[in-house]
C-alpha cells in the first residue's frame, strides 16, 4: 500500500516535469530562432548609437548562447519543479543568464563604437585590421589554454555540479543562479566572442560558426579537449597571418 501511494504521488510530479520540459524546449527554440531571424532581417549596423549597437549585441548573444545553455536551463526547471515554491520559475534563471550577457554586450558595443570612431574597425564591414585580427586570434587561442578558461568551462559543462555548489533556495534564487551561470559562461566564451571582430561584428555566418564551437565545447563529449585543440589552432592561424601576408587580406571567407 505504501509503495502504491508513493507511485501515485510520483506520477503527477513526473508529468509536471515532462510538461515543463516540453514547454521550456519549445520556448528556447522559439526565442533562439526569433533572435536569429531578427538579426538576419536587420541591415548591417552602421550607426554609432551605443544603445542600438548594444541591442544588436544582446540579441546576437542570445542567439549564439541559448542553445548551449539549454542543459542548464532544463536542469534548473526540473529541480524547480521538484521543489515548487522554494525557488523561482525557469524564466527567472533565463532572465539572470541574459542579464549577464547583456552586460557583456554593453561592453562589446562600447568597444565597437570606440574602435569604429578611432579607425580600428572598418565601418562598412565591421572587421578589424590584419594586425589586430592576428592579435585577436592569438589572444583568443591562448585564453583557450588557461586554467581560468578551464574552470569556467567546467561549470558550463556540468550544470549539476554548478547547482550543487551554488544552489540557494529563495524567491529570487533563479535570478541569482542565472546571473552566476551567465558570468561563468562569459568567463568561458567571452574571448571567443572577440573573434566576431575578425569576421565582421554582424556577420551572421561567422557568428553561427562561433556558436557551433561554443556548443561543442560545452555539450559534446571531450568538448574541453576539443576547445584546447581549437585554441592551439587559433594561435597557429594568428601567427600564420603575421608571417604570411596573403592570409592577412580581409576577413574569413563567409
Amino acid at each position: 500500500m505504501a509503495s502504491s501511494a508513493a507511485e501515485e504521488q510520483a506520477a503527477p510530479l513526473a508529468e509536471r516535469i515532462a510538461h515543463h520540459r516540453r514547454w521550456t524546449v519549445a520556448a528556447l527554440a522559439l526565442v533562439t530562432l526569433a533572435a536569429w531571424a531578427w538579426l538576419a532581417t536587420r541591415p548591417m549596423m552602421m550607426t554609432l548609437s551605443l544603445p542600438m549597437v548594444a541591442l544588436m549585441w544582446s540579441v546576437m548573444m542570445a542567439a549564439m548562447m541559448l542553445p548551449s545553455a539549454a542543459p542548464a536551463i532544463l536542469l534548473y526547471g526540473r529541480v524547480a519543479a521538484q521543489h515548487r515554491g522554494a525557488v523561482g520559475p525557469s524564466w527567472q534563471f533565463l532572465t539572470g543568464y541574459l542579464v549577464a550577457w547583456s552586460g557583456f554586450s554593453l561592453i562589446a558595443a562600447a568597444v565597437q563604437v570606440t574602435a569604429t570612431t578611432s579607425g580600428l574597425l572598418d565601418p562598412m564591414n565591421l572587421y578589424t585590421s590584419a594586425a589586430v585580427s592576428a592579435a585577436l586570434w592569438i589572444a583568443a587561442g591562448l585564453y583557450q589554454l588557461t586554467p581560468l578558461k578551464g574552470a569556467c568551462l567546467a561549470q558550463c559543462r556540468s550544470p549539476a555540479a554548478f547547482f550543487a555548489r551554488h544552489w540557494r533556495a529563495g524567491p529570487a534564487a533563479g535570478l541569482r543562479l542565472g546571473l552566476a551561470h551567465g558570468l561563468f559562461c562569459i568567463g568561458c566564451c567571452g574571448a571567443l566572442m572577440a573573434l566576431l571582430f575578425v569576421g565582421g561584428a554582424m556577420n551572421l555566418a561567422w557568428a553561427a560558426a562561433l556558436a557551433v564551437i561554443v556548443a561543442v565545447e560545452k555539450i559534446m563529449p571531450r568538448g574541453d579537449r576539443i576547445g584546447r585543440l581549437a585554441g592551439l589552432a587559433m594561435v597557429g592561424w594568428g601567427v600564420a597571418r603575421i608571417v604570411t601576408p596573403a592570409l592577412s587580406r580581409g576577413p574569413p571567407a563567409f
